[in-house]
């Protein structure tokens, strides 16, 4: 049985995807699989602020579950990518704390890496659809 795809892409933010030829998150079932969210402006460039970016990002991610009938509540696993952990973290757990403040808290994996694209955070999630019965 192969399950069925859906393409999520929220409101205002299609150029981004269709310049780099991806989908904001794929549904299927009632998993939801977000691709990586960077604090991009509406324009697609960077938010030069380092911890604005990552709360641009963090709105970026809301915006994609949201137009695929999550919030953040439904986030399982969680994978960030930074350009300097080390100088970045106190910034990132801050916002963090705000995000998810109640648990239980989605398992986290940070990965520093050494390019994204112009961009120093970026958060990708897995997250669990609710269904009402």
């Amino acid at each position: 049985m192969t399950l069925k795809k859906e393409a999520i892409f929220p409101a205002d933010r299609h150029a981004l995807y269709e310049k780099h030829g991806y989908s904001a998150a794929i549904k299927s079932g009632d998993l939801v699989f977000v691709s990586g969210q960077v604090g991009s402006r509406n324009d697609g460039t960077p938010e030069p602020e380092f911890k604005k970016q990552v709360t641009l990002a963090f709105d970026n991610l809301e915006a994609v579950l949201k137009a695929a009938g999550c919030t953040m509540h439904d986030i399982i696993d969680v994978t960030t990518f930074h350009t300097d952990p080390e100088a970045q973290f106190e910034d990132i757990m801050d916002v963090k704390a705000k995000v998810f403040d109640q648990v239980p808290y989605p398992n986290w994996t940070a990965i520093g890496v050494n390019w994204l694209a112009g961009f120093d955070f970026e958060i990708k999630v897995i997250a669990r659809a609710q269904t009402m019965l």
